[in-house]
């Protein structure tokens, strides 16, 4: 029986259209750990492989830990989205500011 952890892994890994074997790779595991995470009844990841699978899914730890309010799902999303501003060249955010402040002028 699995953990909410790996409810929450496997729902977001799928979510994502992501196979154990996708998600394996992105966050530098095999796919019978990922699979053990999502499958097995008593799995202890360390914070890091935590964090690493939180950002190849693009949402946060807390999230997968079981947060089950709809304010954590939106807090995911926002640091997946500052994640990803944060990891773009300057020319990037700045196009990105530009479209931000043409959305506010309505």
């Amino acid at each position: 029986m699995p953990t909410p952890l790996g409810e929450r892994v496997r729902e977001q890994r799928r979510k994502r259209g992501l196979t154990l074997e996708g998600l394996a790779e992105r966050v530098g595991s095999s796919k019978s750990y990922m699979w053990e995470i999502e499958n097995k009844e008593v799995v202890r990841p360390s914070a890091e492989k935590l964090a690493m699978i939180a950002t190849a899914l693009k949402t946060t730890v807390e999230y997968l830990l079981g947060d089950e309010s709809e304010k954590a799902e939106e807090n995911a999303k926002d640091t997946a989205f500052f994640r990803k501003y944060k990891s773009m060249t300057e020319p990037q955010k700045e196009q990105l500011r530009r479209i931000l402040d043409a959305l506010d002028d309505d």
